[in-house]
């Protein structure tokens, strides 16, 4: 009797180590996925740190922030999370969550799909601007508007990724209206791609408008290098 009570406890503390193990395994597993989820999750008020810092920076360089550059997620901070989440039509409860860091270009779905260091996010957001913008143009009128936002990107009066750029405070109108909701076309999607891979149709333009549409003093100033259908390209 003795031995089978014996042999008993010795299988039940068997299967109670096992069963630690996995518990505790599953926790390193669940802790290594809230980890890596915290990447695009943990920044909302009250968060520090230098990722906290980062959305400090890219909101400063938007023209969304004014504060101090202290990583410390405060009224301020969360106050222009929530205006360029409404400028971008994101849910505005100023929390930076994925989608919002990708918007701001700090995200980190790097595609490596030939198309340099821009990311799949990258790629789409081009082709939706190009889409907005040039609506009804022709196909080179479309690589040029996206070969523009590319030389922005490079350009050191403006911010250095391609989200900044479009995002940029009162940069591109067409953020803010109804075309921006529409399907992309699938010719804007190509034209992306070819922007991507270094066509640029506007001869190195880092500025176009549609002088029919316009009256801003600025746009009408600058030097005019080329004009591809209602579109004038300029430096």
């Amino acid at each position: 009797m003795l031995k089978r009570i014996g042999k008993n406890m010795t299988a039940i503390l068997v299967a109670l180590g096992v069963i630690c193990a996995m518990c505790f395994a599953g926790y390193e597993i669940y802790d290594n996925f809230i980890k890596e989820e915290s990447v695009y999750a943990v920044a909302r008020q009250g968060s520090t740190g230098n990722e906290v810092k980062s959305i400090q920076k890219k909101l400063k360089e938007l023209g969304y922030y004014k504060g101090e550059i202290d990583g410390i997620y405060g009224s301020k901070t969360k106050s222009a999370v929530i205006s360029f989440q409404k400028n971008c039509g994101l849910t505005a409860d100023g929390i930076c969550g994925k989608t919002t860091l990708l918007y701001l270009g700090l995200g980190n779905s790097s595609s490596g799909s030939g198309s340099g260091s821009y990311s799949d996010a990258d790629i789409e957001l081009l082709a939706k601007v190009i889409s907005a913008e040039a609506r009804g143009e022709s196909y080179e009128g479309q690589v040029a508007v996206g070969a523009v936002i590319l030389n922005r990107v490079a350009h050191p009066s403006f911010p250095d990724s391609l989200s900044g750029v479009v995002y940029q405070k009162g940069a591109f109108s067409c953020v803010n209206d109804s075309n921006w909701y529409q399907a992309v076309a699938e010719s804007s999607k190509r034209a992306a791609r070819d922007a991507l891979n270094g066509w640029d149709p506007s001869g190195g333009a880092i500025y176009y408008f549609n002088p029919a549409k316009t009256n801003d003093s600025f746009m009408h100033s600058r030097t005019v290098i080329k004009t591809i259908g209602s579109h004038k390209f300029c430096i």
